[in-house]
């Protein structure tokens, strides 16, 4: 099998902080995966790393075998990168922007990227920072996809957009898997938009992978119990609690079950997808939240 993106015990850390820890993972090359976690989790810290944007603290990265730092002659032409702020030069027109990925990139699909424009409607001779946002986003998609590269990395491109500039996004992205098989890894928090379009799926929360694997195996473990008024710990003892909710009677869990729930106290339920992801999304909210608090304590009492 061969690996898009691999990576062993990676970490990075910023002074005392790790925005990244211990963390391992397979990607294989020609799935489309989804990133998902909590802000702050270290998505766009894994996703820096895998394109080279910084050098691992701990740990290797790696990139169809190769580092995307110590080989980037050989790496970086393989990979498509577009990051939420969408870097492009605003006072070049759209044209202009192109001669700049042909100079710049040795696989450069210069009808690819004219062709994909007029389809698109957008004026070669607008300025970069005179489009829209869906424009803009457009340009910076058929930027990084005119490079034919084999592995395609997206942070977030779409958390600006509307509805529909967001669909038209994600069509121009799928039409480029289907016609050339790339890998894909996007992360993102439209869970609806993931859950779509993703057959694999990569799922962090505090700076850690919870979860990595075909997406129609996530969720098998999953379970809600649903109870009286309780204090999770003793669950806690026997299965992972994600995520918790407590009104004055009933007490709701969302857990990853370590085998059967045999406590006849709880009514156990499916559940979906979304709702597992966003009990991990709520949960590092919360964790941050909490952390932040701790912090300003240690301060003011120094």
């Amino acid at each position: 099998m061969t690996l898009a993106l691999h990576a062993d015990h990676l970490g990075k850390r910023y002074g005392r902080t790790w925005a990244l820890r211990d963390c391992t993972l397979d990607l294989p090359a020609g799935r489309v995966a989804a990133l998902i976690g909590p802000n702050g989790a270290g998505q766009s810290t894994l996703l820096n790393l895998a394109v080279g944007l910084a050098d691992p603290s701990a740990g290797t990265v790696a990139v169809f075998g190769l580092s995307p730092r110590g080989d980037a002659a050989a790496v970086l032409p393989k990979i498509g990168f577009v990051g939420q702020d969408r870097p492009l030069y605003p006072g070049l027109t759209v044209a202009e922007t192109m001669r700049a990925g042909l100079m710049l990139n040795p696989r450069w699909d210069a009808d690819y990227a004219a062709d994909r424009m007029r389809r698109l409607g957008i004026p070669l001779d607008r300025k970069v920072g005179k489009l829209s946002g869906g424009q803009h986003s457009q340009v910076a998609l058929v930027m990084a996809l005119a490079k034919r590269p084999e592995l395609m990395i997206l942070d977030e491109p779409v958390a600006a957009l509307d509805p529909l500039a967001r669909r038209e996004f994600l069509q121009t992205l799928m039409e480029a898997v289907a016609a050339d098989g790339m890998t894909v890894l996007l992360s993102s928090h439209i869970v609806g938009d993931l859950e779509r379009i993703c057959d694999h799926l990569i799922l962090m929360a505090e700076g850690e992978v919870q979860f990595a694997g075909e997406l129609d195996r996530f969720g098998t473990s999953y379970r809600l119990l649903v109870g009286p008024r309780a204090e999770p710990a003793r669950v806690a003892r026997v299965h992972h609690v994600v995520h918790e909710r407590h009104t004055d009677r009933q007490t709701t869990l969302l857990v990853r079950a370590n085998g059967h729930v045999y406590d006849a106290c709880w009514d156990v339920r499916e559940v979906g997808f979304e709702e597992i992801v966003l009990g991990y999304l709520d949960r590092g909210r919360r964790d941050a939240a909490q952390a932040w608090d701790a912090r300003a304590r240690e301060e003011a009492s120094a």
